[in-house]
């Protein structure tokens, strides 16, 4: 009987931004007060696989959001050996611009998207300033060059992308939106990306503000905290606190180990 590969994940933190409660939260918090904000890309790693979770964006793009670009995600891949041009698979969790600029940096890549999110982003309601306003047109018009050169798996709901590591359409914040299960050695750890943007968005049953469909964005923090069987092993996509909560690479503090167990209670 053949055993589910396991695989290593690390956090890669490349931006920070600051930001108060009442920007976190659908409904506000009457309690505002700061609330920052990290940006990551994901690295899973194993059973000859190396596979990246979203890519993050530039220091161009930065500049024009107002925030606080740290370094290029690839100088963070770099601390942990690995060369963008070797890696074989990115998975798109959705478009928006923090999480799918830097296509470039990957040009031998397949990158991977639900058919729901590309629809979404090339569609009619991008129209509408409201429902684009995650989304930058020109990182959108890259993936679809990429798609004519052959380098897109397009996902429809649910799959297997590879064995241990899932696919999972719960859409809500984007229409397309897919987080990733990973099976670790601490067991099945789930990649909310902005399924939820802080762990607060789950415990508090209240969604981060920007969201496409509000009750779907609330099942999705239903159905990832039952995915992960709690929050020690649900990773939110911008949570500062994932900093903290993870053990460091001894040559980076700005890489945590998600296969590792958290150091303190999570929530």
């Amino acid at each position: 009987m053949t055993s589910t590969p396991q695989y290593e994940i690390h956090a890669i933190k490349y931006a920070e931004a600051e930001r108060r409660t009442r920007d976190c939260f659908l409904m506000p918090d009457p309690h505002d007060g700061p609330m920052p904000m990290d940006y990551f890309v994901w690295l899973i790693r194993g059973d000859g696989r190396t596979v990246l979770l979203d890519t993050g964006f530039g220091a161009a793009r930065a500049k024009a959001r107002k925030r606080k670009f740290l370094r290029c995600p690839s100088k963070g891949l770099a601390v942990l050996g690995v060369k963008p041009d070797a890696v074989e698979t990115v998975i798109l969790s959705h478009l928006h611009y923090d999480h799918a600029g830097n296509l470039d940096l990957f040009p031998n890549a397949e990158f991977v998207v639900q058919d729901e999110e590309m629809r979404f982003a090339t569609g009619r309601h991008m129209r509408y300033k409201a429902a684009r306003q995650g989304f930058e047109a020109d990182d959108v018009a890259r993936l679809l060059q990429a798609n004519y050169a052959g380098r897109v798996r397009f996902i429809d709901g649910d799959a297997e992308l590879f064995p241990g590591i899932g696919l999972h359409l719960v859409g809500g914040h984007s229409r397309g939106l897919q987080a990733v299960s990973v099976n670790t050695r601490r067991g099945l750890v789930v990649l909310a990306s902005d399924a939820a943007h802080y762990y607060a968005n789950i415990t508090r049953g209240n969604p981060f503000p920007i969201v496409a469909d509000v009750p779907r964005n609330c099942e999705s923090h239903e159905r990832l905290y039952r995915l992960a069987g709690g929050l020690h092993r649900l990773i939110p996509g911008h949570d500062p606190k994932v900093m903290e909560l993870y053990p460091a690479h001894a040559k980076d503090p700005m890489i945590v180990d998600l296969a590792a167990d958290p150091l303190d209670k999570v929530g």
